[in-house]
């Protein structure tokens, strides 16, 4: 089995920035691919950003494109999402995702169905 969880959500005013961070931890984990996705009220859960094992590929959805930062530490089993330039529509529960994978792999995954490892998210609230 594996462990993922998020932290780092929170309020903040529009134009600020978050930081969110995920730990994934578990011998079923000893590579994966990470994911960043988000649920805001009466909405599907849509995919924020994506990075593959080696950090070397990302994903971007086109509403954060330019704003948020995907990457990740595997030394330490962590990966961030930096969150700048923060809108009220980022308004949402952000959940970190994990699939494993094979250590060299580089693809990126931006369906949900694909990840095997949910944490239990974390609000993010832009609000004035």
């Amino acid at each position: 089995q594996a462990h993922v969880a998020e932290s780092g959500g929170g309020l903040v005013q529009p134009g600020g920035s978050l930081k969110l961070s995920c730990s994934a931890s578990g011998r079923a984990v000893s590579a994966y691919a990470m994911g960043w996705f988000r649920q805001a009220p009466g909405k599907e859960r849509e995919a924020v950003a994506a990075i593959s094992w080696s950090g070397g590929v990302t994903y971007y959805s086109d509403s954060v494109k330019g704003r948020f930062t995907i990457s990740r530490d595997n030394a330490k089993n962590t990966g961030i999402l930096q969150m700048d330039s923060l809108k009220p529509e980022d308004t949402a529960i952000y959940y970190c995702a994990a699939k494993s994978v094979y250590p060299n792999s580089i693809n990126v995954y931006t369906n949900s169905g694909m990840y095997d490892y949910w944490g239990r998210g974390t609000q993010v609230t832009v609000s004035s």
